[in-house]
């Protein structure tokens, strides 16, 4: 994979983990950011996807195109963030890939979401549920999906979407290092085990997943779930974290009842004061709730295989989450 390497959101968690991982030999690379910043790129250019047009110098001379900018799924506020997911993630894909694809960009891979479909429930799903997702952050990354694959197969650019579910690492960022925090100061009892089924995915190896996907022509015009072999269960995430910290996992648990007593009470206080309570319906669903995805497909055509699992990654967050402290 020689030449000139176009990376979005090379300043992010993934971007800077897969910018550590591109071979040096022979691969320039170009970040393409919203301001001006330093980092480990050859050169950069700036440029606000989906609030202005990608001009052709962004991606001239550029050989693949690992797209990662975009707007994050924000819980609680998906409506109120529907315009900014639909202006970054769709209109800031599509004039992304356009660009790439009129000055003859020879690869795009496209970081998307598992979210890009409708939530598994308790099932494990794979690629082969295509029903559309009911909220608006997953609804833009699927518009953005298909934009990237109609792109490909019309100008004979070779795209690939992945979908990677929850990423950690040492760095990362979101629910994780709250619950991390959280256990760290004795703020989060332990839950139940009610056995659900969280799929996950370390950094690297989702950088890996993209490296191959970029290099493997078998990858042209396929969309891969990355996810780790294993779902662990919250109260696994819980005791491992417990470990890490160098705190002893307590035996029992919060009874299901009285979360979801404590959960009804948050739920009646947001909607009296339009303050979304630290428990509540949609946060105690994250909690005790599955969502659990299939990486066969990545597996059986790429060769791609996961490296790390949460457990053994653990110790390097923790030590990550100190520095920062």
């Amino acid at each position: 994979m020689g030449g000139m390497v176009l990376i979005t959101g090379a300043r992010g968690f993934i971007g800077r983990d897969l910018l550590r991982r591109l071979p040096r030999s022979g691969v320039r690379v170009r970040a393409l950011l919203r301001e001006p910043a330093e980092g480990a790129w050859d050169e950069a250019v700036i440029c606000r996807l989906g609030a202005e047009a990608v001009a052709d110098r962004v991606v001239e001379d550029v050989a693949t195109v690992f797209h990662l900018a975009g707007i994050a799924h924000t819980w609680g506020r998906a409506r109120e963030m529907s315009a900014l997911y639909r202006t970054v993630n769709v209109k800031g894909t599509a004039a992304l890939v356009e660009a790439a694809a009129r000055v003859g960009v020879r690869r795009f891979v496209f970081f998307s979401s598992v979210k890009a479909v409708r939530d598994p429930g308790e099932e494990c799903i794979d690629e082969s549920v295509t029903d559309w997702p009911a909220d608006p952050y997953g609804r833009s990354k699927r518009e953005a999906e298909e934009i990237v694959l109609e792109a490909g197969a019309r100008s004979g650019m070779r795209v690939c979407v992945l979908r990677p579910t929850l990423v950690y690492g040492a760095g990362v960022k979101g629910n994780l290092l709250r619950m991390m925090e959280m256990i760290d100061r004795r703020r989060f009892p332990p839950p139940p085990r009610v056995d659900n089924r969280r799929s996950m995915v370390y950094v690297g190896d989702l950088a890996e997943a993209a490296l191959l996907a970029a290099r493997e022509t078998r990858a042209n015009g396929r969309t891969y779930i990355v996810s780790d072999t294993v779902p662990v269960s919250t109260r696994e995430i819980y005791q491992w974290m417990c470990g890490a910290l160098g705190r002893s996992a307590p035996r029992w648990g919060v009874p299901v009842g009285m979360l979801r007593a404590v959960a009804a009470v948050g739920e009646g206080i947001g909607r009296a004061t339009g303050r979304a309570m630290p428990l509540n319906r949609e946060v105690l669903g994250r909690l005790l709730g599955s969502a659990c995805y299939r990486s066969d497909r990545i597996r059986r055509e790429l060769g791609w295989r996961p490296a790390r699992t949460l457990r053994d990654a653990l110790p390097e967050m923790v030590a990550a989450y100190r520095d920062r402290a």
